[in-house]
C-alpha cells in the first residue's frame, strides 16, 4: 500500500504547492517533521469513520473523496487531506483512495502541531483550507 519513507529536501519542499510561500527556516521545520512516501493506486489514505494520525499534503498523483459511499472530489497536488480529524480529536469525515500512484508528505499528529506551532506559513495555508472546506460543506448541505 504504502511505500517509501524519505528524509525531505527543503528545495524540493519549495517546489511543492502547499509549501511554495513557506520561508527557508519554515521549509527546514517541515523537512524535519514530515515524511516522503509513495502509494499505490487504491492506497487508502483516509478511512471515513475512523480515527487518524496522520495527514497528507499530495505532491504527485490523485485522490478519490468518497463520503458515505459517494463520491465527493477528486484532489491533487497542493491539496492537503486528513487534517480536520488531527485538529477535531474526531473521526474521518470522508474515505481519501488513490487514483494514481502518489507521492505525499505524511505528517503524524504530533508533527502537524509542531509545524503549525512554529510556521506561520503552515498556519495560514491550514486555516484557509479549513474555511474552503467549511464553505464547501455547507453547500453540499444545502443542495
Amino acid at each position: 500500500m504504502f511505500g517509501r519513507h524519505n528524509k525531505l529536501d527543503t528545495d524540493w519542499l519549495g517546489t511543492v504547492p502547499f509549501f511554495r510561500d513557506f520561508n527557508a527556516s519554515e521549509l527546514e521545520e517541515v523537512a524535519n517533521l514530515g515524511n516522503k512516501i509513495e502509494a499505490e493506486v487504491g492506497a487508502e489514505l483516509t478511512d471515513q469513520g475512523r480515527f487518524g494520525d496522520v495527514c497528507y499534503v499530495i505532491v504527485e498523483g490523485t485522490a478519490n473523496v468518497v463520503m458515505n459511499g459517494e463520491y465527493v472530489a477528486t484532489v491533487g497536488p497542493g491539496s492537503m487531506v486528513g487534517e480536520m480529524a488531527l485538529l477535531e480529536h474526531r473521526p474521518r469525515n470522508a474515505s481519501v483512495i488513490a487514483e494514481q500512484e502518489m507521492v505525499l508528505v505524511a505528517f503524524t499528529t504530533k508533527d502537524f502541531r509542531a509545524m503549525l506551532d512554529r510556521s506561520p506559513s503552515a498556519n495560514e495555508k491550514v486555516l484557509t483550507l479549513l474555511n474552503a472546506r467549511v464553505a464547501a460543506n455547507r453547500d453540499r448541505s444545502a443542495e
